[in-house]
C-alpha cells in the first residue's frame, strides 16, 4: 500500500500548518526528515531538513503506531509554522521520497473506513461536521461521528441474528420434536426492532432539515410588509421593497441562524388575483414553496382579513405593517421593529419543537436502508404468524433485513457510494 501525504489544514498563511502522512513508510519518512522517530503519541520538537541538509523548519512531530491512528495505519503529523513557503518546501521534499504520493480527496478518511476505524455512517457524520455552520448541525454531526447510528444498527443486527437463528433451528430439526415454541421470542425480537426502526425513519426528514436548513416562508397579500420584514430579520437589504403591488416576482432566500438552528427565510410573491403572466407564475411558485416550507409566517393587512392560504398547525399568523403595535398583540412591523423580537421567539420555539423529533439517522440513504429492513421484517413477522411451514421464508426475510442494516453502516453493497461520498472531502482529510 502507498504511503500518502497532504496538507491537512487550510491553505494560506496561518499560525500553524499541519501535514499528515499515513502508510507503511510514515516513520521512515519522519526519520529521513528529522533524523529520528520520536516516541509515539508524544509531541516532539524536531528540525526538518531537506536532502541537502538545510533546515526547512522547526516543527512539532507526532507519530502514531499502526492501530492507534485516525487511519488505522502507521501515521505522522508535522505541525509546521504556517508559512506558505515552508509548507511548499515540505510538500516538495515529500514528493521526492520514493513510495510516497500526494493523497486524493478524502483518502485519509477512506483508509479509516477500510481499516474499520470508522463505519460508513461515521464517515458521513465527519463530512457533515466539516460542513456544519450552526450549533445544531455540529451536535447532530458529532452524534453520528461518535458512532450512535452504528451502535443502534449493531443492536438491531444482534436481535435479528438471534431471531433468524431461532427460526432456522426449527427448520434444521423439522423432523424432530422441538421442545419449545420459538415464535413468541421471535415475534418479540422483531417487534422491538421494528418499533425502533419506525421511530428512526419518521425522524430522518427533520434530521435532514437540521443538516440542510429549515425553511420559513413569509406569505401574504401584496404590500403587507413581507420584503421589509425579511430585510429586518436578515439585517440587510436582501429584498427590494416598494409600494407598488407585485414587486416581488420570485422567491428570495436568505440563510441565517436562529437559536443554533440553520434557517432559510423565504420572501414570496404577494398572493392576489392578477392578469399579469409573470406575476401569476410568481404567485404559483410562492404557493408551492409555502406548501413545502417547514413553517409559514402568514401576514395579514388587518385582523378581519382571511389568509390567502389555509393555515396549518404551527403556522404563525400576524398582522403586518403595524408600526405602532396598535392593531393587535399578534402584529409585526419590519419598518419600526415592532414585534420582531416576539416573532423571532415564536419561530425559534416552533422550529425547536420540530428539531426535537430528529432521529439519529440523517441521510436519505439511511432512510432507504431502514425502510427496506422494516418492510422485510413486516413480511417476516407475517410468515412467522402463519406457522412453522413458512419458517424458511421468515428466515430469508430476516437475512434480507440484516443485509439492509449492514449496508447502513457500510458492511456490504456500498462500493458505488464511496466515490460520491469522499468527493465532498478536501485533500488532507
Amino acid at each position: 500500500m502507498d504511503t500518502i501525504y497532504a496538507l491537512a489544514s487550510a491553505r494560506g498563511k496561518a499560525g500553524v500548518a499541519v501535514v499528515r502522512i499515513s502508510g507503511p513508510l510514515a516513520f521512515w519518512t519522519v526519520e529521513k526528515l528529522s533524523g529520528s522517530v520520536p516516541k509515539q503519541r508524544y509531541a516532539s520538537l524536531r528540525s526538518l531538513k531537506n536532502a541537502h541538509g538545510e533546515i526547512i523548519d522547526e516543527a512539532l512531530v507526532i507519530c502514531f503506531e499502526q492501530g492507534a491512528s485516525f487511519t488505522g495505519e502507521q501515521s505522522a503529523e508535522l505541525q509546521l509554522h504556517g508559512s506558505v513557503a515552508i509548507v511548499k518546501s515540505v510538500l516538495e521534499e515529500l514528493s521526492n521520497f520514493e513510495g510516497l504520493r500526494l493523497a486524493e480527496a478524502g483518502e485519509f478518511t477512506r483508509r479509516a473506513l477500510e481499516n474499520e476505524r470508522l463505519d460508513l455512517a461515521q464517515v458521513e457524520g465527519l463530512a457533515d461536521l466539516i460542513e456544519s455552520e450552526t450549533e445544531a448541525q455540529r451536535k447532530q454531526a458529532m452524534r453520528i461521528l461518535s458512532g450512535a447510528l452504528g451502535d443502534k444498527a449493531a443492536g438491531w443486527r444482534t436481535s435479528l441474528i438471534r431471531a433468524a437463528a431461532l427460526i432456522e433451528a426449527t427448520i434444521d430439526f423439522a423432523d424432530e420434536e422441538v421442545p419449545v415454541d420459538v415464535s413468541p421470542e421471535v415475534l418479540e425480537l422483531l417487534a422491538n426492532v421494528m418499533l425502533e426502526l419506525e421511530a428512526e425513519v419518521s425522524g430522518v426528514r427533520i434530521s435532514e432539515r437540521i443538516r440542510e436548513g429549515f425553511e420559513v416562508a413569509i406569505v401574504g397579500p401584496p404590500n403587507v410588509g413581507k420584503s421589509t420584514l425579511l430585510n429586518t430579520l436578515a439585517g440587510r437589504e436582501a429584498a427590494i421593497t416598494s409600494e407598488v403591488a407585485g414587486t416581488t416576482r420570485d422567491v428570495i432566500e436568505v440563510r441565517m441562524e436562529l437559536s443554533g438552528l440553520p434557517v432559510t427565510l423565504l420572501d414570496t410573491a404577494g398572493l392576489r388575483e392578477t392578469t399579469d403572466v409573470v406575476e401569476t407564475f410568481g404567485i404559483a411558485r410562492a404557493k408551492e414553496r409555502a406548501n413545502m416550507a417547514d413553517l409559514r409566517v402568514i401576514l395579514l393587512l388587518s385582523k378581519d382579513d382571511m389568509p390567502e392560504i389555509p393555515p396549518r398547525d404551527g403556522d404563525i399568523v400576524l398582522i403586518g405593517k403595524d408600526d405602532d403595535g396598535s392593531e393587535s398583540s399578534l402584529s409585526v412591523s419590519g419598518h419600526t421593529g415592532q414585534g420582531i423580537e416576539k416573532l423571532v421567539g415564536l419561530i425559534c420555539e416552533r422550529l425547536s419543537l420540530l428539531a426535537a423529533g430528529a432521529s439519529t439517522a440523517t441521510h436519505e440513504r439511511h432512510r432507504i436502508a431502514m425502510t427496506t429492513a422494516l418492510t422485510t421484517l413486516e413480511s417476516g413477522r407475517d410468515q412467522v404468524l402463519m406457522g412453522s411451514e413458512r419458517a424458511e421464508l421468515a428466515a430469508e426475510d430476516m437475512r434480507t433485513a440484516i443485509r439492509a442494516l449492514d449496508a447502513l453502516v457500510g458492511r456490504v453493497d456500498v462500493e458505488n457510494l464511496l466515490d460520491e461520498i469522499f468527493s465532498s472531502f478536501c485533500i488532507g482529510k
